[in-house]
């Protein structure tokens, strides 16, 4: 692959990995500020035993705003996208589970179970959009529009200056 469409293919991929880590920060920060009321949403699914419940509701927010943070600022970018992409796997079916059993609940994805709509084939659809734009950002973002890519910049710049051991 040229290193022009490379280029542009990452250059696609930029605004949609900033879009897709702001979808994670702010989903994270309900999540963070009220993780009792997360667990309550968690519970509602009615698939993790209530044992996993509690350290979920106080995990999984942490693990979105710190790859919500690393996919915007381009670091660990396929890493992080990656991350996203299996978390997005992970609601689609717990969401698809739920659909199954015609459990009317909410998401609990940004707001709490009484602020939020209850879960529908929309919440699938908008869910399998997110991981498809997780997926084009493994696949074609190397971060060179990010620290990633100022790192292997650097890097060269070393490389072009250190002396030659001959």
């Amino acid at each position: 692959m040229s290193n022009r469409l490379r280029t542009g293919l990452c250059a696609v991929a930029l605004p949609a990995r900033v879009y897709l880590g702001c979808v994670f920060v702010a989903a994270s920060l309900y999540k963070i500020a009220e993780p009792a009321e997360f667990g309550l949403s968690i519970a509602t699914y009615e698939i993790l035993p209530l044992a996993w419940i509690n350290a979920m509701a106080i995990l999984l927010p942490w693990i979105e705003i710190v790859v919500g943070i690393t996919l915007i600022a381009g670091f660990w970018t396929r890493a992080s996208a990656l991350a996203i992409g299996g978390m997005m796997i992970m609601f689609i079916a717990a969401i698809g589970i739920t659909m199954s059993r015609d459990l009317p609940i909410s998401c609990g994805c940004f707001a709490s179970a009484e602020a939020s709509d209850e879960i529908s084939l929309g919440t699938v659809v908008r869910d399998s959009i997110w991981l498809g734009l997780a997926v084009y950002v493994v696949a074609v973002d190397d971060g060179r529009f990010g620290i990633d890519g100022l790192w292997r910049w650097r890097r060269k710049q070393r490389e072009a200056k250190a002396p030659d051991p001959e």
